[in-house]
């Protein structure tokens, strides 16, 4: 069986063993890329690349037959294609590192290739204890993983129960009303320090309780800059009700995505009534994503208003070294002009820049850095308290021909009173920006 490769360097590998399997799978650093290899065994399944990209690694393609069958005549051992991915171990162990005390998922990829140059979900699980040539002891490890309540199989970036974007999805409503010629940056917006919802009498405030930055009126790159609720969900009402779950399905939502491991699409359902609309804007209701989906939101604007395809696997190589198959940058849609993009741009970076900006910790010296925070409710418990938030950042860096889009989210957030210090938004942001340091600094 080939190895699965990360800049030349096995992670995923065979060993020559004694034994009548004659081999044993091994996986190097195996928590730090296990969301990315998953697990083979023979007879207890396999996930992640092992799985996605089986045919090749085993050597069972069709394009490895003439392979095939020139070691049969030459009396030789049949071997496998590896894989050599798009990953750079540098930045998957910087991400790894930045999301060490965390729950959650961080993921990096090159806006103008789709290149994803790392993966990480936290809590990992060491794909050693699943690639034995015991398979009671292969069962015995997956039940203990399995029961794990901090489900360490799950890929977070990719796929599991999802998670409420909150003001990250607040970029898809802007770029709903620019691209459809309803709002521009400078459009100007009521500013109230509440809202009351249509038809209901529940009221959406500012994660402050006050205005979006003083004023009768405020404007959509104040909104975006200091992630003020209100003028988002009025800016939302204003449109037709399928303007922003259409937008947000031209950038990936609802659709069916390979990496080549499977993602799960992100949801973003048309809201009934005004008070959904509004409700949906700020990321709550029924809006659910990947950090994968949301990074391809930062990379799409990043990148102009073209979104490429991220992709974990650059090529197939021979056992005889030659490049069997090479996989090339390919464009998912383009759902924004680049004038939208650009707009989306100026308030991403003013984001980061301005000293009221949510995403001012992401600043970058020399660098050109676009970001969006968040922080989505997830109800309330039994006891009727506050379940822990879900806290988000996500974002883009340029340095010189240097760039990329991240995305990361923390589960079980909310500042002190959960057991991390600073605020919400900040913990997100401390670690895109590492994230994007680790690309820049390469």
């Amino acid at each position: 069986r080939g190895s699965i490769l990360v800049d030349g360097n096995p992670i995923a590998f065979s060993t020559p063993t004694d034994d009548e399997f004659r081999f044993i799978r091994q996986y190097a650093d195996g928590p730090l890329y296990a969301p990315i290899t998953g697990y083979f065994s023979r007879r207890q399944g396999m996930t992640g690349l092992e799985n996605a990209m089986n045919q090749d690694l085993s050597g069972l393609s069709g394009s490895q037959f003439f392979t095939r069958l020139v070691r049969t005549l030459t009396g030789e051992e049949p071997q496998g294609s590896s894989i050599e991915t798009t990953l750079n171990a540098n930045v998957q162990a910087a991400t790894a590192e930045a999301m060490s005390e965390f729950k959650g998922a961080a993921v990096a990829f090159d806006p103008a290739t789709g290149e994803i140059l790392s993966m990480v979900s936290t809590p990992s699980y060491d794909p050693n204890l699943l690639s034995s040539n015991n398979d009671a002891e292969i069962i015995e490890n997956y039940r203990t993983l399995e029961a794990d309540p901090a489900q360490p199989l799950v890929n977070r970036a990719i796929a599991g129960d999802l998670y409420h974007p909150g003001s990250t999805y607040k970029l898809l409503v802007a770029a709903a009303a620019i691209e459809g010629g309803t709002a521009t940056p400078d459009s100007t917006l009521a500013n109230p320090s509440a809202l009351l919802l249509p038809g209901t009498s529940h009221e959406i405030k500012n994660n402050w309780s006050g205005s979006c930055g003083g004023g009768v009126q405020t404007t959509l790159m104040q909104a975006i800059t200091m992630s003020c609720n209100i003028p988002i969900a009025e800016l939302a009402m204003s449109m037709d009700r399928d303007a922003v779950p259409n937008m947000a399905k031209a950038f990936g939502f609802e659709q069916d995505l390979s990496i080549p491991l499977s993602v799960t699409p992100s949801v973003s359902p048309v809201p009934s009534d005004e008070a959904q609309v509004a409700i949906s804007s700020i990321g709550q209701l029924d809006v659910r994503a990947t950090p994968l989906q949301m990074a391809m939101v930062s990379a799409g604007i990043a990148n102009d208003g073209v979104v490429m395809k991220p992709y974990l696997v650059n090529r197939v190589i021979t056992p005889d070294l030659r490049t069997e198959t090479q996989f090339d940058p390919t464009e998912f849609a383009t759902p924004i002009s680049k004038s939208t993009a650009q707009a989306l741009q100026s308030m991403m970076e003013n984001g980061v820049n301005a000293p009221e900006g949510a995403a001012s910790g992401a600043r970058i010296e020399g660098a050109r850095v676009g970001g969006k925070t968040g922080t989505a409710e997830n109800g309330l418990d039994e006891d009727g308290n506050p379940l822990p938030f879900t806290l988000w950042f996500t974002g883009y860096a340029f340095m010189g021909e240097k760039q990329v889009a991240v995305a990361v989210v923390i589960e079980d957030g909310g500042g002190e009173a959960y057991g991390f210090a600073g605020t919400s938004s900040d913990l997100p942001v401390r670690v895109g920006k590492q994230i994007m340091e680790a690309v820049l600094n390469q």
